[in-house]
C-alpha cells in the first residue's frame, strides 16, 4: 500500500459513513507528522498528554494506535523530497491525523508544505478556536471575553499558488492581456496574481461554519471581508455566505437586519444570527468588542490574519490550536511555527498541539478525553507550573520544561 511507510499491526481504520460521518473504533490507527524544529519537542509531550487523557477517560478501553508519517525535513532525509505520496495517501486512508510545525523557507525554496497539505487533501476549511484559559498573561484588559472559533476558507484567495515572478513570460503575458485585451492598466514591471474565490469554496465553508454554530448552540455566524473594494471576490463571498444560509438552514438562522427590523435586536430561541463586517473593522472589534462574535467564516488571507490577531489576545500562537477539515480527511497542527534555534532544548511551550490534539479527539466523538486534557492544561497553568514563554510574565512561577510541563498537565487530569 505504501512506497515506504510501515502501518501499526494492531488496531483499526477509521471509516466514513454516510453523510460524511465518521465511524471510529476502539482502537483507532492516526498518523502523525513530528514536524521540524520543535516539533519532536511538542509532540512528545502532546502524545504523553493524550494518551494519559483516553486512558483515564475509558479505563484502557480505548486506545490511539499511531503511525508515523513523513513531511518535511525528515521526509526530505527518507525519501529526498519533502511531501512524498506516502504521507498524502496514509491522510486520506485514515481519514484523521494530527502534525507539528513544518519548515517553509520565507522567498524562496519549496512551496509551503502546510498549503500544500491543505489543498491536495481538500482540507477547505482551516479552523481556529481562539478561547482564554485563565492564568495565562494577555496584553488586554479583558482577555476572558474571548472565545470564538474562526473558519478561514484553505483553498483559494490569494494562497491558490497562482502568482508569477516580475519579468517572467508568464507575467508579460498576463500583464499584456490584461492591459490590451480588458484595458487594465498594470504596470509592465509587476510581479502578477490571482485572487479566485468561488461559489462552490465559500458556500462549503460557510456550510460548515454555520452547522459548527448548531452543533455547539453558538449564537452567531459573522462573514468577515473586504467586499467593499473586492466586489466580486470577498464581496461575493458575503453574499454567498447569506445564500447557503437561506438555502440550506432556512429553520436555524436570521440574519441581523431582520434581527433588528422583526425582533427588536433579540435572537429568537435556536436562532443563529448571520451577519457580516469589513474587514479591517473587524479587527477593531476583536479588541473592543469580542464577546459580540462566536463563529466568524472568512477567506483565505483575512483568516490567516484574524486568527494570528485573536491569538495574540490570549497568549499567543503557543496558545493557540487548529485544524484543516474536509470532508472525507482532518488534520490538526500547531499553528505557530518551526523556532530551530529552540529545537532539541526540551524547552517550548506544548499547548498549541495539545489542544490541536483536543480538537481531534472531538473530532473522533471522544469528548471525555477532550474534556480531560482542558481541565488538566487550566488546573496547571492555574498552579503557575508553565513552560518559560508564560513563566517569565507570571509572578511566582515555577519553570518547567516542555517534558515536565506534559507530564504535568497528565498528572493534573479530572
Amino acid at each position: 500500500m505504501f512506497q515506504k511507510l510501515s502501518p501499526p499491526t494492531s488496531g483499526e481504520t477509521i471509516h466514513m459513513e454516510t453523510g460524511n460521518r465518521l465511524r471510529v473504533p476502539d482502537t483507532p490507527i492516526l498518523p502523525f507528522i513530528e514536524g521540524d524544529g520543535i516539533g519532536p519537542d511538542i509532540w512528545r509531550a502532546c502524545r504523553e498528554v493524550l494518551d494519559a487523557a483516553v486512558n483515564k477517560a475509558y479505563a484502557g478501553k480505548r486506545k490511539i494506535h499511531w503511525f508515523e508519517i513523513y513531511a518535511g525535513e525528515k521526509a526530505q532525509a527518507h525519501y529526498g523530497e519533502w511531501l512524498p505520496e506516502d504521507t498524502l495517501k496514509a491522510i486520506a486512508t485514515y481519514r484523521v491525523a494530527i502534525k507539528g510545525p513544518l519548515t517553509t523557507p520565507v522567498g524562496g525554496g519549496f512551496r509551503s508544505l502546510n498549503v500544500s497539505l491543505r489543498q491536495l487533501l481538500e482540507l477547505y476549511a482551516c479552523v481556529r478556536p481562539i478561547r482564554y484559559f485563565t492564568g495565562v498573561p494577555a496584553p488586554v484588559k479583558e482577555p476572558e471575553k474571548v472565545d470564538f472559533v474562526i473558519f478561514r476558507e484553505n483553498t483559494e484567495d490569494v494562497y491558490s499558488g497562482l502568482e508569477w515572478k516580475q519579468g517572467s513570460n508568464e507575467a508579460m503575458r498576463l500583464i499584456h492581456f490584461l492591459n490590451n485585451e480588458l484595458k487594465a492598466k498594470v504596470r509592465e514591471d509587476s510581479g502578477v496574481g490571482i485572487k479566485p474565490i468561488s461559489i462552490t469554496a465559500s458556500k462549503r465553508l460557510i456550510r460548515m461554519a454555520i452547522q459548527y454554530a448548531i452543533d455547539h448552540q453558538r449564537s452567531s455566524v459573522t462573514l468577515v471581508h473586504k467586499g467593499n473594494i473586492m466586489k466580486f471576490t470577498e464581496g461575493a463571498f458575503k453574499e454567498w455566505g447569506y445564500e447557503i444560509a437561506k438555502e440550506a438552514f432556512p429553520q436555524q438562522t436570521i440574519t441581523e437586519d431582520e434581527l433588528w427590523q422583526n425582533h427588536d435586536g433579540k435572537a429568537p430561541a435556536g436562532k443563529i444570527v448571520i451577519k457580516d463586517r469589513i474587514a479591517d473593522n473587524m479587527f477593531q472589534q476583536l479588541l473592543i468588542r469580542p464577546h459580540e462574535y462566536d463563529v466568524i467564516a472568512s477567506p483565505n488571507l483575512n483568516g490567516d490574519y484574524l486568527s494570528d490577531a485573536g491569538a495574540a489576545q490570549v497568549g499567543g500562537l503557543g496558545m493557540a490550536p487548529g485544524a484543516n477539515i474536509g470532508d472525507q480527511a482532518a488534520l490538526f497542527e500547531a499553528t505557530h511555527g518551526t523556532a530551530p534555534k529552540y529545537a532539541n532544548q526540551d524547552k517550548v511551550n506544548p499547548s498549541s498541539l495539545i489542544l490541536s490534539g483536543v480538537m481531534m479527539l472531538e473530532h473522533l466523538g471522544w469528548q471525555e478525553a477532550a474534556d480531560a486534557v482542558v481541565q488538566g492544561l487550566q488546573k496547571t497553568i492555574q498552579q503557575k507550573r508553565v513552560t518559560y514563554d508564560l513563566a517569565r510574565h507570571l509572578e511566582g512561577a515555577t519553570l518547567l520544561k516542555c517534558s515536565e510541563f506534559a507530564t504535568a498537565i497528565s498528572n493534573n487530569l479530572a
